[in-house]
Parts: structure tokens; C-alpha cells; sequence
């Protein structure tokens, strides 16, 4: 059976990583490998605050992992995830083979985190800065105004 790649997006416990992102690393990678998955790319995304508690957690720490691996092994790694103290939440996607390339080039690139944290500030038509908040809605300066 031929392997797949999959993107992966850990959602990790930023008090029992505790800046040890390294460790984290390793407990990722050992875990996929477990399984007989091939790490291509695990990189740390972005920690922030959550719109809403998980668990008793109000914030995490967002972990992309690229890897190769057959279809029946996907299981075993979310049971294994599920067991995990660390992993707060998890979500596997299927890569099309015609978009591999492109995506783990990005995700390797020495830029990439320096992209992902790069944000412009968006205004509205009439000048007035916007804030999409934590929530994703679209806020003005006159939003509540009738």
C-alpha cells in the first residue's frame, strides 16, 4: 500500500511544555515514529489564547507536523494522541500528492514562522481601523452605534 502525506496540527498543553519545546519535539516525533510514520517537517506554529476554554486551558501552543505514512496507521496515532497529556487536540489532513511539494517546502522554509506571524492591520472603506478580535467578527470603532 502506498503512503500518504498528511498534515497534522497539535493543539499542546502550554503548561506541561513549559518553554521546553524541544521536549515536545522529541515526544512528537517518537510518537509518530512509534507508529511508522516518517517525519518530514514538525515545527512550532504559534502559541495563543483560545476563543473558547479546552478543558480548563485558555491558551496552547499550535504544532505543525508533515508526515508520511500508510492509511491504516492513522488509528494507533490518534489513539496514541488521545493518551497523551500533552496534546490537547489534534487534526490529521490528507495531502494531495500534485500540493506535497508546495506545502513542505513552505513549511520548511527559514521564513516560514516569520510569515505566519507577520500581520497587517486591515481598515474599513471610511478609515477606521478594524479588529477582527480573537473570534474571527468584524469590528469597527462604531460597532454598538445605531
Amino acid at each position: 500500500m502506498a503512503a500518504n502525506v498528511y498534515e497534522c496540527m497539535f493543539i499542546l498543553d502550554s503548561s506541561k511544555v513549559s518553554g521546553n519545546i524541544e521536549a515536545a519535539d522529541k515526544q512528537l516525533r517518537a510518537l509518530l515514529e512509534k507508529n511508522n510514520a516518517e517525519v518530514l517537517v514538525c515545527r512550532p506554529w504559534d502559541e495563543r489564547k483560545f476563543t473558547y476554554p479546552i478543558g480548563n486551558h485558555k491558551k496552547g501552543i499550535y504544532y505543525l507536523t508533515y508526515f508520511s505514512s500508510e492509511g491504516k496507521n492513522l488509528v494507533p496515532i490518534e489513539q496514541d494522541c488521545a493518551l497523551n497529556e500533552m496534546i490537547l487536540r489534534m487534526l490529521v489532513l490528507k495531502i494531495h500528492p500534485k500540493l506535497v511539494e508546495t506545502m513542505l517546502s513552505l513549511a520548511k522554509g527559514e521564513h516560514a514562522v516569520a510569515l505566519h506571524n507577520m500581520q497587517e492591520e486591515p481598515a474599513a472603506e471610511d478609515g477606521v481601523p478594524v479588529d477582527f478580535g480573537g473570534d474571527g467578527q468584524r469590528r469597527g470603532r462604531r460597532e454598538g452605534r445605531g
